[in-house]
């Protein structure tokens, strides 16, 4: 199979634990795109977030970002573009209010969150490590839904912390059954993310596809999330870092080295080696378009 596309992950994938991106990751992009590889990001993060570590990678193509609520190449100028509505985000964060928890509006030019204080230390400490850029403004209130009132605001996607696994569950299983117009995805035991409905890294990933042409059975992905998962059993070679869970191990089929042990540049050179070059592909017919 002749693979056209690479999608990344970013947290636990691309980044290292420390928050750094090793620099054999950086010389495998630039290998794999100079044999034509289109290599783009799929991430949960915002895009000026995302646009920063892009940079760094020296990626110019269009990313999917916010899970794939938002897809562009360049701030303002997306070919997706898709939120929550004004009032169905004020009545979801009225609701979410009523939990220990914290509460973060991502959109893709600022973020909202309230000043609720996590009591794991753990857990605290990912809840703003997005590595957003410092000109991405972050604001934090003490009511959102007050603020709210008096701005309303469209949501690309709504972050939640809970201080407990079972306000997760209950909150989950409530707001699912409300509003048909959300897409709940569960990170883990504490964190949930809301969505537009329909709107996944899946569904981004698609849709990046039929904008450039590209099928999924032509994609190689690599991730390590729960919100991973569908793009690695979706795609024609989903690949799961070995910093991953049990379950997204299971649905890929191939599991490299954890993030720590440069598990992206090994995969990347391990198989693109093997690839000819797009161009050459195309000269010699093997490849159509």
């Amino acid at each position: 199979m002749i693979y056209r596309l690479l999608a990344l992950n970013v947290d636990g994938t691309i980044l290292q634990s420390n928050g750094r991106i090793h620099k054999s990751t950086k010389e495998a992009i630039a290998y794999v795109q100079q044999k034509g590889i289109y290599v783009t990001l799929v991430t949960s993060r915002s895009f000026p977030a995302a646009k920063k570590i892009a940079k760094a990678l020296k990626i110019n193509s269009l990313l999917v970002t916010h899970q794939g609520a938002y897809i562009a190449a360049e701030q303002g100028k997306p070919i997706i573009q898709k939120s929550i509505s004004e009032e169905v985000t004020y009545e979801i964060i009225r609701f979410l209010e009523g939990f220990p928890c914290q509460i973060r509006i991502v959109h893709d030019q600022f973020s909202l969150a309230n000043k609720y204080k996590l009591n794991h230390n753990l857990l605290a400490k990912t809840v703003f490590t997005t590595g957003d850029p410092m000109f991405y403004s972050q604001q934090f209130v003490d009511s959102i839904s007050e603020t709210l009132r008096d701005e309303p605001i469209t949501a690309p996607k709504i972050e939640v912390y809970f201080e407990y696994e079972e306000d997760l569950e209950d909150a989950k299983e409530a707001l699912s059954a409300i509003y048909n117009e959300t897409n709940m995805t569960k990170l883990n035991d504490f964190r949930l993310d809301i969505l537009p409905q329909d709107v996944s890294k899946l569904n981004g990933l698609r849709a990046l596809g039929d904008h450039l042409g590209i099928k999924l059975k032509e994609m190689v992905v690599i991730g390590d999330g729960m919100d991973d998962l569908e793009m690695i059993e979706s795609s024609g070679l989903g690949v799961a870092m070995g910093n991953a869970s049990p379950e997204v191990k299971k649905a890929s089929d191939w599991v490299t080295r954890s993030n720590n042990q440069n598990g992206v540049s090994y995969m990347v050179k391990e198989h693109f080696r093997k690839q000819q070059p797009i161009e050459f592909l195309r000269k010699m017919n093997i490849l159509k378009r």
